[in-house]
């Protein structure tokens, strides 16, 4: 995973050490060298980013643990304004910060 904050990083694991956080954090890295593996096949994040969730949810992660999860990457990960923005734009937000998609009702 390519980090712009590694310290950031280190820090969001160790303090997610519980099973409900390391599965946040063990999501977001699986996520994102998924991510990058097909950037750096010349994809674009926004066409692979959903499918790619879905194949990094090995543990069956609730709405909320998502939002976590892009909000780790939008601040450590190289590509993490990237994908907050494709993110917030799923629900419809240009604004800042992360959707959280658990307290959205349709």
């Amino acid at each position: 995973m390519k980090l712009i904050d590694k310290d950031g990083w280190d820090k969001c694991v160790q303090n997610n050490q519980d099973i409900y956080g390391l599965a946040v954090v063990q999501f977001a890295e699986r996520w994102a060298d998924l991510m990058e593996q097909e950037i750096d096949k010349g994809a674009k994040l926004a066409d692979i980013a959903e499918e790619t969730s879905h194949d990094a949810d090995t543990e069956g992660i609730t709405g909320f643990m998502y939002g976590c999860a892009v909000n780790i990457l939008a601040n450590v990960w190289e590509y993490g304004e990237e994908l907050r923005r494709w993110h917030n734009k799923e629900y419809d937000y240009d604004g800042g910060g992360v959707v959280n998609p658990a307290i959205l009702c349709w």
